[in-house]
């Protein structure tokens, strides 16, 4: 592990761990993990970054690692809007102007939205799998059935049986999603120990049921991002310069590829995409050098 050691800074929501390296006056760059992950799925990508130059920052997400709660009363949302609001309030408590913000799965879509909502405060972003912002509004539409068939734990979520399997069997149901999600990483059941031990923080149900159901508009958002959720709602196109990946083999839904017309049409910058074959969901613990590559094309 090449990153620091965990550090801590005040945001009015969180007190959130992260870790960092490379120059610190150098160009940030913001890592950002998603479910069922964290930080580590970008040991193998942050040497290239630090490498070059870079000022790299990979937090641990509400509800990861040592990252909590400032308010024990606060609601323990999911949802999207608090985890856009949450990067560009780690980016105002580090004092940092402008990045490049990269991530995927609940990553990804916190690095999407800040992209659209504040794009004067991006440089650049990578994001696996385009466009994932929620179209709350449309999430009862059903999708193709060979993909449904994998969003079964999202459905599972939305039951309290589904809440006590996670709280009673969350190693062995996170596990198993790491493997099902990337079927061809052969190293995923001897990877995911080393990211087990962030899907203990206290809030991390909480977090991760909210998340499940207020996406599929079951549950109430957190007020305090109200003004945020309406901004999504009108799925704002991204104008910054853009780098989307795909794993070819991702177990969950599969890749849009790039000639899917209403995707591109929500990228209005400089865009590449591409897709990597054999890769699974976990793309940048996955495939490092093509995640720190696209990063670099950015600069």
């Amino acid at each position: 592990m090449s990153f620091s050691e965990v550090v801590r800074v005040s945001t009015p929501m969180l007190e959130v761990a992260y870790q960092e390296a490379g120059d610190p006056g150098g160009l940030p760059v913001v890592l950002l993990h998603g479910f069922p992950y964290d930080v580590r799925a970008y040991d193998g990508v942050e040497p290239t970054l630090a490498d070059a130059g870079l000022r790299v920052i990979a937090p641990y997400l509400r509800g990861y690692g040592e990252t909590r709660f400032r308010d024990p009363e606060a609601v323990r949302s999911g949802q999207q809007a608090a985890l856009g609001q949450d990067l560009l309030e780690l980016m105002d408590a580090l004092e940092i102007e402008r990045a490049i913000v990269a991530g995927y799965d609940w990553g990804g879509r916190a690095a999407c939205i800040a992209a659209a909502l504040w794009p004067e405060r991006v440089h650049g972003l990578v994001t696996v799998d385009g466009y994932n912002m929620q179209d709350i509004a449309h999430s009862g539409e059903p999708t193709k059935p060979e993909w449904e068939a994998t969003y079964w734990y999202q459905y599972y979520f939305h039951s309290e049986r589904g809440r006590e399997g996670l709280e009673r069997n969350r190693d062995e149901l996170c596990e198993y999603l790491w493997r099902t999600w990337s079927p061809e990483w052969a190293d995923a059941a001897a990877a995911f120990p080393a990211s087990a031990a962030s899907l203990h923080n206290p809030d991390f149900v909480d977090v991760v049921i909210h998340s499940y159901r207020h996406r599929f508009g079951l549950v109430a958002g957190d007020p305090r991002y109200d003004a945020v959720e309406a901004r999504i709602a009108q799925q704002p196109v991204i104008s910054v310069p853009t780098v989307v990946l795909e794993g070819g083999a991702d177990g969950v839904g599969g890749p849009r590829g790039a000639d899917d017309p209403e995707e591109r049409a929500l990228f209005t910058g400089a865009y590449q995409h591409r897709v990597l074959p054999g890769i699974g969901h976990n793309v940048p613990q996955e495939a490092p050098a093509d995640f720190a590559a696209a990063v670099l094309e950015l600069v």
